[in-house]
């Protein structure tokens, strides 16, 4: 790196500069893949250079770093700072949105920016770390000062082209749904654990599509008698299904709920179920849930247990709420 006395710091002026097309090339919408590589230098390198810039405003001859050194600690200080601006934002009440991401950015980079300007003009022009266009590697004393180099400059390429591809590899989607069972109360205490025959009890049942589409779900509701042993030989808990007893069925068709993680939680669906049972025992009231519609035709008056296993292990959800029947 050729270094030459100038008056102005060029490459911290040329890094608040650039910030400033930050903005309007993400608000406005840009092309995503031009968006992408122009923006890519905003969060690998300028926010890592500019603090060390402000930590650093000497050149290496007065304790500053070597040039290609604050190359390297750049990407690395970088990729370590953005993430923590994110999680910052998350629990902030501004919240991991857009715009609160970028001027978030765009803010840090050019507040830190006009302090890192201040240093450098506050120490004497000799001292000063000044950068030319001409990039020239510094010459090692030792095979080891060559190794090291070399590592370094792999590790920056590897970096570059590491955050290229996640950037431009088609982003995977996590999709979910949200099952959840309430108490009387309406939250998730009060359930009905000990009831006579006859008597009604109830239930809320709730239901959030994450699933990216419109979803068919079914919701099965069985009584269920089982009792749960531990095998000793192969180290694992057997259930045994003694009865089996279809009470009710549900179908809903739910929208993609909206992802906005600057907003309150909300139900998407709740439904308050209401059940009672003349038999007596301690019993799962067991609630499946299945991501399609289902036709089936089941008789409330026969035992199902033959079909039990299969019927939980090929539920997409399932929740189970012990009741006690006297």
């Amino acid at each position: 790196m050729k270094i030459i006395i100038t008056k102005y710091p060029i490459d911290l002026l040329f890094c608040l500069g650039c910030s400033l097309i930050l903005p309007p090339l993400v608000l406005l919408d840009i092309n995503n893949i031009l968006r992408i590589l122009i923006g890519l230098p905003f969060v690998l390198f300028i926010p890592g250079y500019l603090l060390l810039a402000g930590f650093f405003p000497q050149n290496n001859l007065n304790g500053g770093l070597e040039s290609v050194e604050k190359i390297a600690f750049s990407f690395g200080l970088s990729i370590a700072l953005i993430p923590l601006i994110g999680i910052l934002l998350y629990y902030s009440p501004f919240g991991l949105k857009l715009e609160s991401i970028l001027f978030s950015i765009f803010g840090f980079i050019f507040a830190i920016g006009i302090i890192s300007i201040y240093r450098w003009y506050k120490i004497s022009p000799q001292k000063r770390f000044n950068i030319s266009l001409i990039l020239i590697l510094p010459k090692s004393k030792t095979k080891l000062d060559r190794i090291l180099l070399s590592i370094l400059i792999i590790t920056i390429i590897i970096t570059i082209i590491t955050a290229i591809f996640v950037a431009f590899s088609p982003i995977r989607q996590e999709t979910s749904t949200e099952f959840y069972l309430l108490g009387s109360t309406g939250k998730t205490t009060g359930y009905p654990k000990n009831i006579i025959t006859g008597q009604q009890a109830n239930v809320t049942i709730g239901l959030i599509n994450h699933e990216k589409k419109i979803m068919n779900y079914t919701v099965e509701i069985w009584l269920i008698n089982q009792t749960i042993t531990y095998n000793q030989s192969s180290k694992t808990n057997e259930t045994t299904y003694h009865e089996m007893w279809f009470m009710t069925t549900m179908s809903i068709m739910l929208h993609p709920f909206p992802e906005n993680t600057g907003v309150i939680w909300k139900p998407q669906w709740e439904q308050q179920y209401m059940f009672s049972s003349n038999k007596t025992g301690k019993y799962t009231l067991t609630f499946l849930l299945y991501p399609s519609s289902l036709q089936n035709n089941y008789n409330k008056t026969e035992n199902y247990k033959d079909i039990a296993a299969k019927k939980i292990q090929n539920a997409y959800e399932s929740i189970y709420l012990w009741v006690n029947i006297s």
